[in-house]
């Protein structure tokens, strides 16, 4: 049922082109992703924006799940909670890495931690629920 990297990777670039997020690894338990960051994503005071880093850890679970469970396109947000813990670099990539914690047959939660490049300092913690469509018969 699970997804390769490269089946994801197809799926992303044709449904999700917008997405500037990078699949680095993706396995059944979860997925790392990274994001390239530029003048678009910061704000004032020089920092990454607080939707950027919720984005990028948005689209990390929803690339674990698809890891997990295959390529079921309607598998959609239902909560998503942010701590944001310091200052990430203007400078650096942010990488994502996230575990999915429970996986059941309508909810998926994972969990991701945010990083600049070149840091393990978490710069923030993120808990979503997805909620997965039943399959059709």
């Amino acid at each position: 049922m699970s997804a390769t990297k490269e089946e994801i990777v197809a799926f992303m670039a044709l449904e999700f082109p917008q997405t500037k997020c990078i699949v680095e690894a993706v396995d059944e338990t979860g997925a790392t992703l990274s994001h390239d960051i530029g003048i678009n994503e910061l704000r004032p005071g020089g920092t990454v924006s607080g939707p950027v880093l919720m984005s990028i850890a948005d689209v990390a679970i929803y690339v674990a799940i698809l890891g997990k469970i295959g390529i079921v396109p309607l598998t959609v947000t239902t909560s998503l909670t942010i701590n944001f813990l310091r200052k990430p670099s203007a400078e650096a990539r942010i990488i994502a890495d996230c575990t999915l914690m429970k996986v059941g047959r309508t909810l998926i939660v994972g969990e991701v931690s945010l990083y600049s490049e070149g840091s393990s300092d978490v710069v923030a913690h993120v808990v979503g629920t997805y909620s997965v469509p039943p399959p059709r018969t």
